[in-house]
């Protein structure tokens, strides 16, 4: 029988009270958990930012995005090891409905949004030039 693989992609935030190292030294334990059973696709660190809510009386957090491909049985144990570990405020793991891959196609999106918004905001101030070209032409 075949094994199933399936995408998941896992948010953890971790307390920064001990500092911003030993936050990073949590993400890095839950990113080789994640590597020793699972293929990393990619780690986006959004490092340490403003919560929306103050969890156990604390403003801040260090946030991880881990997105992976496993076996269905291992998001429970990832979860179980969160739950675990103190210095996790916050965990989430995420089946994905779609095949992950690395996002590295966003930089040349992004780049073309630049330009469009460029070209439309130069589109838009042409017509008031050729109006005041127009108005001093008529004085």
């Amino acid at each position: 029988m075949e094994k199933v693989i399936n995408s998941y992609e896992t948010l953890f935030i971790v307390d920064v009270e001990n500092g911003e190292d030993a936050a990073k030294a949590s993400v890095a334990k839950f990113t080789d958990i994640i590597a020793k059973n699972a293929e990393v696709v990619e780690v986006a660190d959004w490092g340490k930012r403003r919560l929306a809510y103050p969890i156990n009386d604390k403003p801040e957090g260090y946030y991880t995005v881990v997105t992976f491909k496993s076996e269905p049985e291992f998001p429970a144990e990832l979860e179980r090891l969160y739950n675990i570990d103190e210095t996790v405020m916050r965990s989430m793991v995420i089946r994905l409905e779609y095949e992950a891959v690395a996002k590295a196609v966003e930089a040349p999106v992004e780049e073309a949004v630049e330009v469009a918004a460029e070209e439309a905001v130069e589109a838009a101030e042409a017509p008031a030039a050729e109006e005041a070209t127009e108005s001093a032409d008529a004085e």
